[in-house]
């Protein structure tokens, strides 16, 4: 299963998959709509009208598109390989349309059908073209290298984009990019001197590049120029200040690198709520002083007014009727009281992109808050381990001194045994205990232990 997978090719610039049959050794190429650039959904699928019933929308590589109509009398449907006619000689493409959402399409690109001579649909593809289709799909990156060092070579203000072969292999289309005209005569020569095949040079714009390459934008969804966008307008820094953008040559560009596509999205939208607020070109007079405009929401029709011009910290959301209100009393050399008679001061609901941006929006604050509440615990059982460590150090000195007592406790009674050995042989019974007292009083009086709770010496 993982091998049949792996020999599985994936070819997203036409919308296809490609794998050779092991027991036969043909190529098997299956349409793949999550692939294709420009992919329109079929929202008529079982609706039928007998005027668009031989008409299909047959794509090529990335996205180029055309209509043909079915003139070989064979049954064509959605997913299909068909050989079309072409300029010279023919081309392979993919059924990708049928049915009366053809005829919706027609209208959308301008295409009248009963005016219109289209192309016609030759058969659907064998084996032979298959094969043939490939061998040329797998010229096109070598030719393309190739096209870019021939007019690096000329001298050439241009930028070779993308390559494209004709079914047949008999033609490839040059797509370029040059800002200004670009004279390649002389190139077309030596295109043809070098690749032995018909050339055809195709200029295209930036955002058509884009749209040929493909790529998913900054909001994390496919480039609308591959997706849906085949007419591109003019777009202007002037779209980026109606909707009160930063104007950030980093962030309003795209990939292209011109201004996106989206930014004319909700220009309509904007402005529409832009006729509905006043406009405030000096501050609003209140009695405890001027208050300045500081924040616009456009959409909301919220208009944020602040005591201080350079500050944020405190500001005050008034609506555009509110706006209004406060103007016309301006105007009659009235004064409201006051903006802080409001509940709190408010802050505008946007959100920015360091808040966006940052990396520490996801952390635990709680876990936090313990780590540090945990820090003096640890610091007053630190405490009191040292206090520990001291009552124990005090108690071992203690214990030496003690010892030492009893030492010398020992000797003395060693030195002491000798005298009383010559004063008295007499008897052990009344002498000896005579001799007892007085050494316990002699020792009590020198803060010594007596003899008979004194710890046997060690040996």
């Amino acid at each position: 299963m993982d091998s049949k997978v792996e020999s599985i090719q994936f070819d997203c610039n036409r919308g296809c998959t490609v794998q050779r049959d092991e027991e036969s050794g043909e190529l098997n190429c299956v349409y793949r709509e999550g692939c294709c650039k420009l992919k329109d959904h079929d929202w008529l699928h079982g609706v039928s009208q007998p005027e668009y019933r031989d008409i299909f929308e047959v794509r090529f590589k990335n996205t180029r598109k055309g209509f043909y109509i079915n003139a070989s009398g064979q049954n064509v449907k959605l997913g299909d390989l068909v050989v079309v006619e072409a300029a010279t000689g023919h081309d392979l493409g993919i059924v990708t349309l049928e049915g009366p959402v053809v005829g919706k399409q027609m209208q959308s690109k301008g295409v009248d059908p009963t005016k219109s001579e289209f192309k016609k649909i030759y058969r659907r593809a064998r084996a032979f073209d298959i094969e043939k289709w490939q061998e040329a799909i797998a010229r096109e990156q070598e030719t393309m290298i190739k096209a870019r060092r021939l007019a690096a070579e000329l001298g050439l203000e241009m930028k070779i984009g993308d390559v494209e072969f004709q079914g047949d292999g008999t033609k490839a289309i040059f797509y370029y990019i040059a800002d200004g005209r670009v004279d390649f005569r002389q190139l077309i020569k030596v295109y043809a001197e070098e690749f032995r095949i018909r050339i055809e040079m195709k200029q295209i714009g930036a955002r058509q590049e884009a749209g040929l390459i493909g790529g998913l934008g900054v909001c994390g969804r496919e480039l609308c120029c591959a997706n849906y966008v085949t007419n591109f307008q003019s777009i202007s820094t002037s779209a980026a200040r109606v909707q009160d953008l930063s104007l950030n040559p980093q962030k309003l560009a795209g990939q292209c690198g011109k201004l996106k596509c989206c930014l004319n999205y909700e220009v309509a939208t904007y402005m529409d709520a832009q006729s509905r607020l006043p406009k405030v070109t000096e501050p609003l007079q209140f009695e405890d002083g001027p208050a300045y405009l500081v924040k616009t929401d456009i959409l909301k029709e919220l208009m944020y007014f602040s005591y201080d011009k350079h500050s944020l910290s405190e500001i005050y959301p008034l609506d555009a009727e509110e706006v209004r209100n406060v103007q016309e009393m301006n105007a009659e050399g009235i004064k409201p009281e006051s903006l802080k008679l409001e509940p709190e001061p408010s802050k505008p609901e946007f959100i920015s992109a360091v808040g966006d941006d940052s990396i520490s929006r996801f952390d635990n604050t709680d876990r936090r808050r313990k780590r540090r509440r945990a820090k003096p615990d640890n610091g007053r059982r630190r405490a009191e381990g040292g206090r520990d460590a001291a009552a124990k150090t005090t108690e071992r000195v203690e214990g030496g001194r003690e010892a030492a007592a009893k030492t010398s406790g020992r000797d003395q009674r060693r030195d002491a045994r000798p005298s009383d050995r010559r004063d008295g042989r007499r008897g052990e019974g009344r002498g000896d205990a005579r001799s007892d007292r007085s050494s316990g009083k002699a020792r009590g009086n020198r803060g010594e232990a007596p003899r008979a709770e004194a710890p046997k010496p060690s040996e």
